[in-house]
């Protein structure tokens, strides 16, 4: 049926708009959707045995490593040390930190393969943020800043019994 159409078309003169000319297809790939920043957030667990200077300068190259290849970071929440379920290359403790960026898709490849033979990272795991994510984020963190959490709500009612 397409082809019908197209075949009219061409009949009656009309030039074929489905694929632009050669001219327009440079133009089209530097506005291509895969040089456009999106947000993604990676997971990132650095071997918990070593020494707090060491963990320092691989959190550094994690972040080195996002920003040269043309990442933007947003937010770093370092968790710190905490037991892991299974051993990972003999290692029962791990360093986890979470870091959200926004970089082309294009990026991300080269940001595993230097994470992927960095000795001191144990494990990671980088994911594109889809548009659902972002909303409901932005309605729990709004939700909890009006409604408060219940650590916040018990921490009052210890303060008020300890000035008693």
């Amino acid at each position: 049926m397409v082809f019908v159409r197209l075949h009219e078309a061409a009949k009656a003169g009309m030039r074929n708009t489905c694929f632009p000319p050669s001219a327009q297809l440079l133009s089209l790939k530097n506005d291509c959707a895969m040089n456009k920043l999106k947000q993604y957030e990676c997971t990132v667990i650095i071997d918990g045995g070593l020494q707090d200077d060491a963990i320092a300068a691989a959190m550094e190259l994690v972040k080195k490593t996002i920003s040269d290849k043309g990442g933007v970071i947003n937010n770093v929440l370092e968790v710190g040390r905490r037991k892991m379920a299974y051993l990972i290359r003999k290692s029962s403790i791990g360093y986890y930190a979470h870091i959200e960026f926004d970089a082309a898709p294009t990026v991300i490849a080269e940001v595993e393969r230097v994470f992927r033979y960095e000795e001191n990272i144990l494990r990671f795991l980088i994911i594109q943020m889809s548009s659902q994510l972002v909303e409901m984020r932005k309605r729990v963190e709004k939700y909890s800043v009006m409604l408060g959490s219940p650590e916040d709500q018990a921490e009052p009612a210890a303060d008020a019994s300890a000035k008693s």
